[in-house]
């Protein structure tokens, strides 16, 4: 399987020429009934030998951490950061593996935390005594989320992974996250937590749409950044929402409030179909069964209720997924020209930009 930004590369590495590219975009696009942007596609793997090398560089990492953790546990994390850049240097660098180099980049970037979670295991208490206060646990937290950051921005620009700057992103985020509880108090409600996440969300997904704005026809590695922008955007929007209003809670809620649940969850359909891109449908689902359950249980289908809501949602998602090109022009037909000219493409010529 190729992606976009493949068949971009082939163009620039002049393998084929613009108008094949062009030609073959709209080929697959009659096939499929919908323009390459709407498929949303990234490249995952290209074959059984991403699983293969993917399972065997996690066989190893395990095995360095383990050895590292029996000389110290800082040495396990440092191990693991150190082997995951070594063997990207090969199957990202240069095999472009797909898979593989997705499993390097979370391994490097948990290498780099994990080596100052070790050094702060082995030595905290040392420095910081029996019982820090909590301030200065949040203010420890933050900066090593912003090592962290630092240390994933390194490794985009030597191996500019997509995914990279989604984790890098979500270290920053953890960071502001920590910086703030350090100066409020660490043990600030949940209800302030999940409130500051939500922010922090909408901030990663301003970032998503600033990508996404720079391919509106989703052809370069830049659509395949936002891609992952929008998939770490997505539950820290979601949850915080339906924990704020008491979803999470585990217990019954509410006709009025399922009926809420049910509307934030076409709101977000919205909002999906205006973006072109079906994470926050898929963060929310949960929550939006359980709500439905909900209402059909107070509505006297208590035995078939799970059913009932499997049912009309499986049947709601399956039509939107067949017709989404269609409800996506109509969705987008309704925002000022200047707002839809931001949107991804909806089938509409838009000129090309230069690959990334």
């Amino acid at each position: 399987m190729y992606s976009e930004s493949d068949l971009q590369a082939a163009v620039d590495a002049k393998v084929m020429t613009p108008e094949a590219a062009a030609a073959f975009r709209a080929h697959i696009a009659s096939v499929r009934a919908a323009p390459g942007a709407d498929e949303e596609s990234f490249r995952l793997i290209t074959g059984f030998n991403d699983i293969f090398v993917s399972i065997a560089a996690v066989i190893l990492l395990v095995a360095v951490a383990w050895i590292g953790e029996s000389i110290h546990p800082a040495i396990a994390g440092v191990g693991v950061a150190a082997a995951a850049w070594g063997l990207a240097e090969y199957f990202t660098r240069q095999r472009r593996m797909a898979l593989p180099s997705i499993v390097l980049v979370l391994a490097f970037a948990g290498g780099v935390f994990g080596s100052m979670v070790g050094f702060l295991v082995k030595h905290g208490e040392a420095i910081f005594g029996n019982h820090p206060a909590e301030s200065t646990m949040a203010i420890i937290g933050g900066a090593m989320a912003l090592v962290t950051a630092g240390a994933t921005w390194l490794h985009w620009k030597r191996f500019m992974v997509p995914i990279t700057v989604a984790a890098g992103t979500a270290a920053l985020a953890a960071t502001a996250v920590a910086l703030v509880l350090s100066i409020v108090g660490a043990s600030a409600s949940p209800d302030l937590v999940m409130t500051l996440v939500l922010v922090a969300g909408l901030g990663v997904f301003t970032l998503a749409m600033w990508w996404d704005r720079s391919d509106r026809v989703r052809q370069t590695r830049r659509s395949d950044v936002a891609f992952w922008l929008h998939l770490l955007a997505a539950p820290m929007i979601a949850h915080p929402i339906f924990h704020l209003l008491g979803v999470t809670q585990g217990d019954d809620i509410g006709s009025g409030a399922a009926v809420l649940v049910v509307g934030i969850y076409i709101l977000f359909g919205l909002i999906a179909l205006a973006v072109d891109r079906r994470a926050l449908l898929v963060s929310a689902l949960a929550y939006v069964l359980f709500a439905l359950t909900q209402l059909f249980n107070t509505f006297g289908a208590v035995e078939l209720n799970v059913a009932l809501t499997a049912f009309v949602i499986g049947s709601a998602l399956l039509l939107l997924s067949a017709f989404w090109q269609n409800a996506r022009s109509v969705v987008v037909g309704f925002l000022p020209a200047g707002l839809a000219d931001q949107l991804p493409a909806t089938g509409r010529p838009v000129s090309p930009i230069p690959a990334s």
